[in-house]
């Protein structure tokens, strides 16, 4: 999608703070962190969200983007939460799926930190 903003940045139209990326995705430091550790892991082609017929494989992209970003962000053993926000009632600001990699602190059991 031309005007997208994860678009442009998963695919270096716009660069940003870049954590992991292959030929899939790429994950990159959310702007607005929420978390220590908050990182965007967003597919390369555009997806409004995980509803939208995206591809077992670039799901499973994103799965092992994630498993990279907790190893390279030390969030691996001590736990990480994994969050996508699907429409406007659920908080989707981008309509680009991705997932928020939020962790470096103990969140508790509620749903948000």
């Amino acid at each position: 999608m031309e005007d997208c903003i994860f678009c442009k940045i998963a695919n270096h139209v716009i660069e940003s703070n870049y954590v992991y990326e292959d030929e899939l995705v790429a994950a990159f430091r959310d702007m607005n962190p929420q978390a220590p550790t908050h990182v965007l892991v967003v597919p390369k082609e555009h997806y409004a969200n995980i509803v939208d017929g995206v591809p077992a494989q670039t799901l499973a992209a994103m799965a092992h983007a994630v498993d990279e970003v907790a190893k390279a962000e030390g969030i691996r053993e001590s736990g990480f939460r994994v969050i996508a926000n699907t429409g406007d009632d659920a908080g989707q600001t981008v309509h680009h799926l991705h997932w928020h990699v939020l962790g470096g602190t103990n969140m508790g059991e509620g749903l948000m930190p």
